[in-house]
């Protein structure tokens, strides 16, 4: 029998804290060392209801989950309700914990075909895929959106209620409209109204601009969420949710393990750029002097020992405090 969301959610404490699932970014790998370090939940990236449903290589890949990742979550996209119904039974026989629903994504090559935020210009189409992959599966169905398509168009108060109503069983809201993409100040004040809404009864998951611990638990204690979602502060930095300090030693050894998950789970040219991307967004080297230059030759590095070198590098100039 499938565990209710709500359920799931508890499944790490009071106040959950979720990794984001993100394209090119919450692959295998990442999400493992996510949950090790203290993520509540992980998501997988993005996965395309229509080249699931074609069978398309790549994209079936990302079904791919691990028990020590658990509980995890499997996000879709699509515009066609059909697609949407088929995209969803696949999803359910690669046994997640969750089916997420992506009615939030702004990019224009997703967004501007109708899907994913898109679906905020057309309300009908999506509550009738909601309720239609709600019943075409057993498991829990949630979605993830945002306030609105632009500034007048802010209907995340009603919106929240009928989704409610198709029967999911929790609600992610990103702070912004499509409009603003990712620019601007995410807004969770109507994040904290759904919230308090007195009619809705299914878990709220606010999601936008959250950078630290810190900024976590002020948004719990602020908006009375039941659960925080965080995306692009995790970049190059699976410990987020710890809640202790690492040594620059310890993040650089996890970030090698990154390194090595990545290159064993595909090939050595794919891992590494699976991993380079964390590596030119980590904070862990803001630290050095003049890294400018070993930041160019970390991201051209081409094999496994190139790269472990210039970590390796890093970690000698933090110790003796030389500039590279």
């Amino acid at each position: 029998m499938f565990r209710r969301f709500k359920d799931i959610l508890k499944t790490d404490g009071e106040r959950p804290i979720l990794l984001a699932p993100m394209e090119d970014v919450t692959d295998i790998g990442f999400r493992r060392l996510c949950k090790r370090y203290g993520a509540a939940m992980v998501y997988t990236e993005f996965v395309s209801a229509e080249a699931l449903v074609r069978d398309v290589r790549q994209t079936v890949s990302k079904l791919s989950i691990s028990d020590d990742e658990r509980p995890v979550g499997i996000q879709i996209y699509g515009r066609d309700p059909n697609s949407m119904v088929e995209a969803a039974r696949i999803v359910e026989a690669a046994n997640p914990d969750v089916l997420d629903i992506n009615f939030g994504c702004p990019v224009k090559k997703v967004a501007g075909k109708g899907a994913g935020a898109g679906m905020l210009q057309n309300i009908p189409k999506m509550l009738e895929i909601t309720k239609r992959v709600v019943d075409a599966v057993k498991i829990p169905v949630t979605v993830k959106t945002r306030l609105g398509w632009d500034m007048n168009n802010i209907i995340i108060e009603e919106l929240a209620e009928q989704l409610q109503d198709c029967g999911i069983a929790g609600l992610t809201i990103h702070g912004r409209t499509r409009s603003q993409m990712y620019t601007g100040k995410a807004d969770w004040e109507p994040i904290g109204r759904v919230k308090a809404n007195p009619r809705i009864h299914i878990p709220i998951i606010g999601n936008g601009d959250i950078t630290s611990l810190e900024e976590s638990e002020e948004a719990f204690e602020r908006y009375g969420v039941d659960g925080v979602m965080v995306g692009r502060a995790t970049f190059g930095c699976p410990w987020f949710f710890l809640r202790e300090e690492l040594t620059i030693d310890q993040k650089i050894d996890i970030l090698e393990e990154q390194l090595r998950i990545n290159i064993n789970r595909i090939d050595e040219k794919r891992g590494i750029l699976h991993t380079r991307r964390h590596l030119a967004a980590t904070p862990v080297f803001k630290g050095i002097p003049n890294f400018r230059q070993t930041r160019i030759k970390m991201l051209r590095a081409e094999t496994e020992g190139e790269l472990i070198r210039i970590l390796e590098e890093c970690r000698k100039a933090f110790a003796n405090s030389i500039p590279l």
